[in-house]
């Protein structure tokens, strides 16, 4: 299975470029048959998709240290505090940077959010390989991301194929109207309209406006990137998104569970 070729010179063939070594350097360290078998002792996973699926406002809190557009986010950054903060607030979900170099994030980070707490957690990272779905499963997560922009349509198809027979159904995340329809034949079943375009890192929430209308109302839709304000969810509620990813902004805020309580109650 091979990613598509990128363009080294944007911000995501960077990162793809770098984590394609770093998951072949970890892939000799620990071979795939050790996570098959520490598979076989994790945590059964939790509903993901009934999550985003629920009467209300579906917020999937993201615990992110750092960005390559912002730097380091949050200096104090404790992993389970911020998961049991959203949880007390009405998170429907979390999501956790597991990518190192660019994110200051890491596995521990997930492993202690989900030990914490009730609530179905996502891995979010850059996944090309099948060793890394082994390795999202064996560490707990409940599902994982998957770029459309960073994998062939072959690589999308086995990825997604795995999630499932582990028990994770993938978030399948688009940026582009092409995209979106090879999304939607891969079968995603969760799709993720992503408002920050990966190359250029520049942010549009007209983004997910413009895409809403081709998801099917059978799939589940999440808006990602850019979302500040209670009027932000609101409208894109209105517009048929079913759950709404919110990182940077909280995790600027003092206390980010708060920042989550006060956004939802002025979106209901």
């Amino acid at each position: 299975m091979s990613a598509l070729e990128t363009n080294t010179g944007t911000v995501l063939g960077r990162i793809l470029d770098a984590r394609r070594a770093e998951v072949a350097r970890r892939k000799r360290v620990v071979p795939e048959a050790v996570l098959r078998m520490a598979v076989q002792k994790a945590d059964a996973p939790r509903d993901f998709s009934s999550a985003l699926s629920r009467d209300g406002i579906n917020v999937i809190s993201e615990l992110k240290k750092a960005s390559p557009s912002a730097g380091v986010i949050r200096e104090g950054f404790d992993a389970k505090t911020l998961a049991l903060g959203f949880e007390a607030a009405g998170a429907a979900a979390l999501s956790v940077l597991t990518e190192e170099d660019h994110f200051q994030g890491a596995l521990a980070h997930l492993r202690d959010a989900r030990a914490a707490v009730s609530l179905p957690v996502l891995r979010k990272d850059f996944i090309v390989d099948p060793w890394q779905v082994w390795e999202a499963r064996a560490a707990n997560a409940d599902a994982f991301l998957l770029i459309v922009a960073a994998l062939s349509r072959e690589a999308l198809g086995e990825l997604l194929a795995l999630g499932r027979e582990l028990g994770m159904e993938p978030l399948v995340e688009v940026h582009t109207a092409e995209e979106l329809d090879q999304a939607l034949e891969a079968g995603a079943r969760i799709v993720g309209v992503n408002n920050r375009n990966l190359h250029t890192l520049e942010v549009r929430v007209q983004t997910s406006f413009e895409l809403i209308e081709a998801i099917p109302e059978d799939r589940i839709a999440v808006a990602e990137s850019g979302l500040r304000t209670a009027d932000d969810l609101a409208r894109l509620r209105a517009a048929g998104f079913d759950a709404f990813l919110v990182g940077e902004h909280l995790m600027r805020e003092a206390d980010p569970g708060a920042g989550l309580r006060r956004m939802l109650g002025q979106a209901a």
